[in-house]
C-alpha cells in the first residue's frame, strides 16, 4: 500500500475545518446587519445559493486543485505519480457524492444562524449599515463556509481509500489535470520541502501516462 497518506498537502486542506467557525461567525455578524427586508425563507434561500451552487459544482465538475497554498500552485507536470493518484481520487463518483454533505450540514446551520442574528444585532453598530450590505457579507461567509468543508470532505474521502481502490487508480496525466481540476493561483515548480514529499518529482517516470509499480 503506497504511503500517499502522508502526503502534506492532504492534511494542510484537512486541516481548513478549523477556519469553519471565523466563517460561520462572519455570516451570524452579516446577518445581523440592518432589519429584513423579505420573508425569512427568501432571505436564506438567497444565502444558499450564493453560498452552496458555486462550491458544490467546482466539488462536482472541477474539484479543487489541492496542491496549492494560498496564491501558488504547483504546475502539473512537476506532481509525483504518487500525487497523480491522489488526484484520481479526487475525480470518483464517491467524491461527487460526499459533495452532497456539506450543504445537507450547513443548511440547518444557517437556518439557526438566521434565528440567532437578533441577538447580535446590538453588537453590530455600523454607519454604513444596511440589510442588502449585510446579506451580501452573509453570502460571502457562506460561500467561505462551505469552500472549507467541501475541501476537507473530499480529502478525508480520499484518505479512507481502501488498497484495492488505490492499486486500480491511474496516475492522471498533465493534460487531465489542467482540464480537470479548479486552479487558483501563481503556477510555481515547489512549495514545500522535498523533504515533506513521500515522493520527489525527479522519480517521476518519463511517461505521464505510466504509472510507477513500486508505488504500489
Amino acid at each position: 500500500m503506497s504511503n500517499f497518506r502522508v502526503d502534506p498537502y492532504l492534511w494542510i486542506h484537512l486541516s481548513g475545518l478549523a477556519v469553519l467557525p471565523l466563517w460561520l461567525a462572519l455570516c451570524l455578524f452579516g446577518l445581523a446587519i440592518g432589519y429584513p427586508i423579505w420573508p425569512m425563507g427568501v432571505e436564506i434561500a438567497i444565502i444558499a445559493m450564493i453560498g452552496i451552487l458555486p462550491i458544490l459544482g467546482m466539488q462536482w465538475f472541477q474539484p479543487f486543485y489541492i496542491f496549492s497554498i494560498l496564491i501558488v500552485t504547483i504546475k502539473p507536470e512537476q506532481l509525483t505519480p504518487i500525487q497523480r493518484r491522489i488526484l484520481t481520487r479526487f475525480k470518483t463518483s464517491q467524491n461527487q457524492k460526499l459533495a452532497l454533505i456539506a450543504p445537507l450540514l450547513l443548511i440547518p446551520i444557517l437556518w439557526q444562524l438566521y434565528r440567532l442574528a437578533p441577538l447580535a444585532a446590538d453588537v453590530v453598530s455600523l454607519p454604513w449599515h444596511g440589510r442588502l450590505v449585510g446579506l451580501l457579507i452573509a453570502s460571502i461567509a457562506f460561500l467561505g463556509c462551505n469552500l472549507f468543508l467541501q475541501v476537507p470532505i473530499s480529502v478525508i474521502g480520499v484518505l479512507l481509500t481502501r488498497k484495492p481502490e488505490w492499486v486500480g487508480a491511474e496516475p492522471l496525466t498533465s493534460q487531465q489535470i489542467r482540464q480537470g481540476f479548479t486552479h487558483i493561483g501563481l503556477r510555481v515548480n515547489r512549495i514545500l520541502p522535498e523533504s515533506l514529499l513521500p515522493e520527489t518529482p525527479e522519480n517521476f517516470p518519463s511517461s505521464l501516462d505510466s504509472s510507477d509499480p513500486s508505488e504500489t
